[in-house]
C-alpha cells in the first residue's frame, strides 16, 4: 500500500511524519456523547483512587473517553476505551499540555491496563468470542460510532476498522483487559498469554484482580461514591485495603481528629474537671462535654 504521507529516503520515524493529536479530531460531532452518567462517574473513581509507588513508575497517565489512534497505516482510525492507564508516560503531553486525545505513534507507549464498561449492544465489540453469553434485556442505546471506513479507489471494497477486542489484543497488545457490567455487576478479567486474551478466574462473591507489575488490585466494591450507593470498580493496596480517594482521606483525618478530642474530653472529666473548663481547653461546645460525661 502506498502511504498518504510522502517519505524521504530514508524513510522519517511515523512520529515526525503522521499526524499529532493536534491535528487529529478529539471528538466525532455525530457521537451522542456520554451513554449515561455511570460512563462518568466510574473512570473518575478509577483515576481518583489509583496510586502507584515510585517503585513502579511516577510516569503514568489515565485517560477516559479519549480518541485512542492505534494504526499508523490508517491515522484516522481510533477506538474510545472507557478508562485505560499508560505506564512511562508524562501526565502531560511531550510534559507541556494537556492531551485532546492519545496517539500511539506520537507517544509510544500502548495503555497497559484497558477498562470497557458494558452497555447493551456492545458485548460482541468489547466481549469478542466471550460475548456468547445470554443478552441483558434492555433498551437499545444508540450504537457509538467510531471512525468511518477509510475509502478507497472506485470499485474497490472499503476498509473497515477491527473491534475493540481485536485493537487491545491483537495491535496495541494491552497486557489487562477489564470489561464491567453495572446491569448484573459481572467483571471479566483478561490478560495477555502468548498473545492472546486468556479469561481469569474470579471468586463471584469478592471479585478482585491482582496485577502484580503496578503492585496494587482491582476489585468490585459496595459503597458510596459522588452520592450514589452501588458496585464500582476501585484500587487496592497488597494489604487488601481500599485506596482512598483524595475527599475520603480528608474526611478519615477529620473523623480521626474528632475521635482524638472526644477522647481527651472524656479524660479530662475523669480527672475532675468541669464542664465549663473542659469545654475552654478542647473547644468543644458544653452540650457536647456534658453528653460524653454522660455516657
Amino acid at each position: 500500500m502506498t502511504s498518504p504521507f510522502p517519505q524521504p529516503d530514508p524513510p522519517l520515524p511515523p512520529w515526525q511524519t503522521l499526524p499529532t493529536m493536534y491535528d487529529l479530531p478529539s471528538e466525532n460531532p455525530e457521537e451522542p456523547g456520554l451513554p449515561d452518567e455511570f460512563h462518568d462517574l466510574q473512570p473518575q473513581l478509577l483515576s481518583r483512587t489509583l496510586r502507584l509507588t515510585q517503585s513502579v513508575t511516577d510516569q503514568f497517565f489515565t485517560g477516559a473517553d479519549l480518541n485512542l489512534y492505534y494504526d499508523s497505516a490508517h491515522p484516522q482510525w481510533y477506538k474510545r476505551p472507557d478508562w485505560f492507564l499508560s505506564i512511562g508516560v508524562p501526565r502531560l503531553y511531550q510534559g507541556r499540555d494537556l492531551r485532546n486525545s492519545y496517539v500511539i505513534w506520537q507517544e509510544r507507549r500502548a495503555p497497559f491496563v484497558v477498562v470497557e464498561l458494558l452497555s447493551p449492544g456492545t458485548e460482541k465489540e468489547d466481549l469478542g468470542s466471550y460475548a456468547d453469553t445470554p443478552e441483558i434485556e434492555l433498551e437499545p442505546l444508540q450504537p457509538v460510532r467510531e471512525a468511518s471506513e477509510t475509502p478507497t479507489a472506485k470499485g474497490q471494497k472499503s476498509e473497515k476498522p477491527p473491534s475493540k477486542w481485536k485493537v487491545y489484543e491483537q495491535i496495541l497488545r494491552v497486557p489487562y483487559y477489564i470489561v464491567f457490567s453495572r446491569y448484573d455487576d459481572q467483571v471479566h478479567f483478561f490478560k495477555l498469554v502468548s498473545g492472546k486474551y486468556q479469561a481469569q478466574p474470579l471468586d463471584p462473591e469478592n471479585s478482585r484482580i491482582w496485577i502484580p507489575e503496578l503492585e496494587i488490585g482491582l476489585g468490585l466494591w459496595q459503597g458510596e461514591f459522588e452520592g450514589i450507593c452501588r458496585s464500582w470498580l476501585r484500587w487496592y493496596d497488597d494489604q487488601g485495603n481500599w485506596i482512598l480517594t483524595d475527599a475520603e482521606q480528608e474526611r478519615q483525618r477529620a473523623n480521626q481528629a474528632e475521635a482524638q478530642i472526644l477522647q481527651v474530653a472524656r479524660n479530662l472529666l475523669q480527672t475532675g474537671m468541669s464542664i465549663e473548663q473542659v469545654s475552654q481547653i478542647t473547644g468543644l461546645i458544653e452540650t457536647e462535654v456534658q453528653q460524653l460525661q454522660t455516657e
